[in-house]
């Protein structure tokens, strides 16, 4: 018991004894116990009562057949240890799985354990199961979860945080320093339902949200707003026998299971521990009217799903398979039944065919010239876009007879007269030569996906190396987009700037044919612990000054004003040389000469990127891109991830780190320290600050692509940048830094490599 000076309680144990003789001791490990000093007995111990830190051989869970359940509880705030409203532990279900509520209601989760890891955290770390073990629910009613010390590690600990961040910290051995393990919610995919019911959210996409295979958003309203939260329905009812006596009648019209693979398996699951594989599994789900969905995981079994799937999520590098139950008609194959009866009635009619082959291959003949000549006719009129109309001026694009697009922007026309001389020509490629050119689409060819839909590498009868852009049918991103990327970067001419070779439109076709780059994608490069190395600081800052002068054509020396809208690693192209191309206009703007801002409805890009009015309001402008660049060039310097940073004191971001650094005149410890025998300190610290700069809260304070190219080319003292917001730190640290900025001693020029240390 602890009494203050006027014999108040402050805190009790709540444990009676009837010895007067109670002795308290601390123990090495962190454990606080009250003893009898004549038994020996242990009368009370912290490790049984949790707040909001579980140290190694704590242990939080429950037991049904008593009652006592323990957990981990979050402070009021950082100043107040009383309970707050987050709450972290163990679920009653079996297999468990762990949860952050606030209140009553499921902040996060992890997903069910499976006998060595929760199965549904985004990007474990290595090690990170050597730290954690779950002792299954088993015929007892209990279950708990084990917190131990990672490898190499003399103390590891857990925290719920007042804002509800579960957080896992650990000090390596020879290191007088903190290390982090783990922390989520991160981004907003890692939030307790997100997309709503039947929703699949994908950090690595935009939209953020999406509906698996058939299935439609319940609101399309809502959706094009950017509110996911009523989720998706089904395209079609399933079928679910009633009369089993007429099962076979209605083969072909059974329901069947869509894998969905790298899935944060939805919540609400129930397990089946007497189906001991997974074709078990699977028949149960089909035989029950109830059953929604399945997943068959190692190390857990057949799981089941009779209510709504909520809480989807696209994982990157881990997940399981889940088997979502569709509709027939939703699978997209034909019946066993009805195949049977193509196959007799083609051999019927075989005969006939013979007879007319001739005739055909002739009709054929005279048909494909025809052909041609009309698809690239309809083409020229597809790429008429209808006159909008904006202040009383009709903008639009019309392609010539040639197949030259001309802008017909009034704007345009009356600035820049000659514009349609310096229209390019466009070469309209036949859909069979782009098939034979990748293969027929094959998956060796496949260069990668994003929400456009698939790329593939191609090559010409020439030997000419191609880049195929697919657009997908069901992809967020559509025919606007894909008018957009067409028509835009058929306008533009510059070196950082990825070239437009020719396009398709044939039936449900759209296809956009792009100069092959050898390397990829910067982020290819950039993040992977190898790769990485082939990116000395030379190329790094040959890389952040090309990015630089692509956006200040986009902003200010194109035909068209340009706003991107979706700056990111991957949508910047190497080539062969490591030059920069900026690619992906699928979700670019074009802006009046005169025009300073716009508004959307519908916010899309990518999260981590996004500038606060823009993600906040939607609004946004060349300072959108700024933002965007100023997060890229901090990348580029540290080689991690905005979103996938992560580092102790709260700064869950790498824009939380850099800020901190710059504080603390510590700026040049971002860099990634396999640079430093390659790098200018000067030019490192030059670097850190322009991002900081184009990353600040208002889009006034930011500088333009003007200014930004010329920073980087000149030493000229640059201002001080003011704390970014998009931190990821709680409120009582962001005020800590709310104070006038202090400024290292010095200039950026008496910067020496000595302050580049190894971490």
């Amino acid at each position: 018991m602890l009494i203050d000076g006027k014999q108040n309680t402050v805190w009790s144990s709540n444990a009676s004894v009837q010895s007067n003789s109670t002795i308290a001791v601390l123990q090495d490990d962190g454990d606080f116990i009250l003893k009898d000093n004549v038994s020996g007995e242990t009368l009370w111990e912290s490790f049984y009562y949790p707040t909001d830190t579980i140290l190694a051989g704590m242990q939080i869970g429950f037991n049904s057949r008593t009652g006592r359940e323990s957990f981990l509880t979050a402070w009021k705030n950082e100043n107040d240890p009383a309970p707050g409203n987050f709450v972290y532990g163990l679920t009653d279900e079996r297999p468990a799985q762990s949860v952050a509520w606030n209140g009553t209601k499921p902040h996060w989760r992890s997903g069910p354990w499976n006998g060595w890891k929760f199965t549904g955290i985004q990007d474990i770390a290595e090690g990170y199961s050597n730290g954690i073990f779950v002792t299954p629910n088993n015929q007892m009613g209990a279950a708990s979860m084990t917190f131990n010390n990672f490898d190499n590690s003399d103390v590891s600990i857990g925290v719920i945080s007042t804002t509800g961040m579960v957080e896992v910290w650990y000090k390596e051995r020879e290191q007088n320093k903190w290390n982090f393990k783990l922390a989520a919610p991160l981004d907003p995919c890692d939030a307790y339902g997100t997309c709503g019911p039947f929703s699949v959210c994908s950090r690595n996409h935009a939209p953020t949200c999406e509906c698996p295979k058939g299935f439609l958003p319940r609101s399309n309203e809502e959706w094009s707003k950017g509110n996911w939260t009523s989720g998706c329905v089904r395209r079609t009812e399933l079928m679910c026998n009633e009369n089993r006596s007429n099962l076979s009648f209605n083969a072909s019209k059974l329901d069947g299971f869509w894998k969905v693979g790298q899935m944060k398996l939805p919540d609400h699951y129930v397990y089946l521990y007497d189906k001991t594989d997974q074709g078990g599994c699977s028949q149960w789900c089909l035989s029950n009217c109830s059953c929604l969905a399945y997943a068959y995981p190692d190390g857990i079994g057949c799981l089941v799903w009779v209510t709504d799937l909520i809480d989807m999520q696209q994982l990157v590098k881990s997940g399981e398979d889940l088997y979502l139950r569709l509709a027939n008609s939703d699978l997209g194959v034909k019946s066993r039944q009805t195949a049977i009866i193509v196959s007799f009635v083609s051999i019927s009619v075989g005969f006939l065919l013979g007879v007319l082959i001739c005739c055909v291959r002739r009709w054929k003949a005279n048909r494909r010239d025809r052909h041609l000549r009309e698809q690239r006719s309809e083409t020229r009129k597809w790429f008429t876009i209808k006159s909008i109309r904006k202040r009383g001026k009709v903008k639009g694009h019309l392609a010539d007879k040639k197949g030259t697009l001309i802008d017909t922007s009034q704007d345009n026309i009356q600035e820049n007269p000659a514009s349609s001389k310096g229209s390019s020509e466009l070469p309209i490629v036949d859909f069979n030569r782009i098939k034979i050119a990748t293969n027929n689409f094959s998956e060796a060819n496949k260069l990668g996906e994003g929400g456009f839909g698939t790329v593939y590498k191609g090559s010409l009868e020439d030997g000419q190396q191609i880049a195929v852009k697919r657009l997908s049918s069901h992809s967020g991103q559509g025919m606007e987009e894909f008018k957009n990327e067409v028509i835009l970067i058929s306008k533009l001419q510059h070196r950082n700037l990825v070239r437009l070779l020719g396009c398709c439109i044939q039936g449900e076709e759209k296809i956009v044919i792009l100069e092959y780059m050898k390397n990829k994608s910067l982020d290819t490069f950039l993040f992977d612990r190898t790769k990485r190395l082939e990116l000395d600081w030379a190329k790094r800052f040959s890389i952040i000054q090309g990015i630089a002068r692509g956006l200040l054509y986009l902003h200010r020396d194109s035909c068209l004003r340009i706003i991107h809208r979706d700056m990111k690693a991957s949508n910047i192209l190497l080539d062969d040389e490591m030059n920069p191309k900026i690619s992906d206009f699928g979700l670019a703007r074009t802006f009046r000469v005169t025009q300073e801002l716009a508004n959307t409805g519908r916010v899309v890009g990518t999260f981590g990127y996004m500038s606060p009015e823009y993600a906040m309001s939607g609004q946004f402008s060349e300072k959108s891109d700024v933002y965007s660049f100023g997060v890229l060039l901090l990348e580029i310097v540290s080689s991690k991830k905005n979103t996938g940073f992560g580092y102790h004191e709260k700064y869950l971001n790498l824009l939380g780190r850099a800020w901190q650094l710059w504080n603390e005149c510590k700026a040049p410890e971002l860099l990634d320290q396999s640079l430093a025998d390659s790098c200018t300190p000067t030019k490192v610290k030059r670097c850190i600050q322009i991002g900081l700069l184009c990353v600040q809260d208002h889009a006034a304070d930011r500088p333009t692509m003007s200014n930004v190219v010329l920073m980087l080319s000149s030493s000229e003292e640059l201002p001080q940048p003011r704390q970014p917001t998009f931190t990821f730190q709680n409120l009582q640290e962001s005020d800590r830094f709310q104070s006038a900025i202090r400024l290292c001693n010095g200039s950026i020029n008496e910067i020496s490599i000595s302050m580049v240390q190894g971490r």
